[in-house]
């Protein structure tokens, strides 16, 4: 069923995680106000930059008087700059849809809301029992992602979530078989999946539909939030900070570690690990959004793990985002940082374990266990589970070899993408060391020393051409070298020659 139209062609897909970086270039005067000329970049690329002016945010305190005094811009512009540095390197910020649109109006002018509700309304149109009960706005991180309060007609009590979102740059898959994957989701039965109720989709994009669950994620659980309310509300300045208890910590992990081997030894790529994909169902915790490997959605946590060239594959990906989830259980927030120096006092030392496994300098260099390894690890190797629920997921063979290309296609660009920066790194690090003030004192000291080498060696040659003179002068003389007693005429170049 085609409900959405086909993107057009040569479509560029944005890889939202990119981070934007900001620096203030310079100010101008415009009448009664200044203006800022900011330059905006993606990534690591110099060409792959450009100029927005202007700044209406909440900024440093303005002046009444001498407000266009070059002191005061001059001071103005560092406190400016400092705020864009705070939301560029604020990792829920950095990718929220309002700084997005200011730093890059360009790719992200686009009123996605809008579009995703004239899609699910075509969808309806063939589908009558479903009806929409209010739009859920920014529940969730990403800005091609948008979900819909759902209910069937003839169940009005019963409330569903509908989730709608256009393709990502990762997408590999045949539209065939794209399509045939995201139907193939409803089939998928697994004590800690999170049960698709409806999937449909065409070349563009994919819908999806599930149950609405009142208590929320892994993540409302932490930071004791409500499911409705938006993502920067919920997580961005949470009042309160507070851990897991050690057991939850125990048994949530080890069933997310459970479903998560499940995924891979079927060969189907996930990637998408993080508190928000995990649904609380009682104690027991159900994976979310299966569907984003297959749109080809780049990962929560990709700017984090895209520096480290030994997190490769997907199911390092996995290991080292669960270190993110199971830190964010045992101390109720983020890292600051990754990888992580020390950590702070944990509910057991077999919680540090693994966080040191997956997280700190050494993990990130050296790479990531596999997810048997973490199974085996004193903290969920004597947890049981009680599920009598048997797993069910069935792919063909064709579309097996699908996933395995597809998965190889991700996997190859974030190569790429992490061998680009590890080189953008090591330029950055030698034009740094090249330009400091004690390279730039080893470099004067260096060619003091090479002029005076040189001026000695022209000071050399120069008497060297002044001894080749004499000798020149002598041996032009009409006396043969067998008559030393004959008088040797002075030398007219004598009086040219340097002392």
């Amino acid at each position: 069923m085609a409900f959405m139209e086909k993107p057009p062609a040569g479509k560029v897909l944005l890889d939202d995680t990119v981070p934007l970086t900001a620096a203030i270039e310079a100010s101008q005067s415009l009448q009664s106000h200044t203006e800022y000329i900011i330059r905006v970049q993606r990534g690591i690329s110099v060409e792959n930059s450009w100029q927005i002016a202007g700044l209406s945010l909440p900024l440093p305190p303005k002046k009444l008087i001498g407000n266009m005094d070059r002191e005061f811009i001059a001071e103005r512009q560092k406190g400016l700059q400092n705020y864009l540095n705070v939301i560029t390197t604020n990792h829920i910020l950095s990718n929220c849809e309002l700084v997005k649109k200011f730093l890059d109006p360009n790719n992200y002018s686009a009123n996605y809301t809008e579009i995703a509700l004239q899609q699910v309304s075509m969808f309806f149109r063939s589908e009558p029992k479903w009806e929409v009960v209010e739009p859920l706005k920014d529940i969730g991180w990403r800005i091609r992602k948008k979900y819909f309060l759902m209910k069937i007609k003839n169940q009005p009590k019963e409330r569903l979530v509908l989730s709608w979102a256009d393709l990502g740059p990762d997408k590999y898959l045949s539209d065939k078989d794209f399509q045939c994957l995201i139907k193939l989701l409803p089939s998928c039965l697994h004590p800690y999946i999170y049960r698709v109720t409806f999937a449909t989709a065409n070349e563009s994009s994919a819908l999806l539909i599930r149950m609405f669950n009142e208590k929320g994620t892994l993540k409302d659980l932490i930071y004791k939030a409500k499911p409705k309310d938006p993502f920067l509300k919920k997580y961005c300045n949470p009042k309160k900070i507070q851990g897991l208890e050690l057991q939850q910590i125990k048994t949530y992990g080890r069933q997310i570690l459970e479903v998560l081997k499940f995924l891979h030894d079927k060969g189907f790529p996930y990637g998408h690990l993080h508190a928000s994909n995990v649904m609380l169902d009682g104690d027991t915790c159900r994976l979310l959004d299966l569907e984003n490997s297959l749109l080809g959605l780049p990962s929560f946590y990709r700017s984090y793990f895209s520096q480290f060239r030994k997190i490769n594959t997907l199911e390092s990906v996995d290991v080292h985002c669960f270190g993110h989830l199971l830190y964010e259980m045992t101390y109720g927030r983020p890292p600051d940082s990754v990888p992580v120096d020390s950590f702070p006092p944990a509910p057991s030392m077999a919680v540090v374990a693994v966080l040191e496994s997956t997280l700190s300098c050494e993990a990130c260099k050296n790479g990531m266990p596999t997810i048997s390894r973490l199974l085996q690890m004193p903290l969920f190797s004597d947890v049981l589970l009680t599920t009598s629920e048997k797993p069910q997921f069935k792919i063909p063979t064709k579309l097996k070899e699908a996933l395995r290309i597809a998965k190889e296609c991700i996997e190859k660009r974030l190569i790429e993408e992490q061998k680009q920066i590890h080189q953008h790194r090591r330029l950055t690090r030698a034009q740094s060391h090249h330009g400091s003030e004690e390279e730039r004192k080893k470099r004067k000291i260096l060619a003091r020393k090479k002029s005076k080498r040189s001026a000695l060696e022209n000071s050399e040659e120069h008497s060297a051409k002044y001894s080749n003179s004499n000798n020149s002068a002598g041996s032009g003389a009409s006396s043969p070298l067998t008559s030393p007693s004959s008088p040797t005429p002075p030398s007219t170049s004598v009086e040219h020659a340097p002392f």
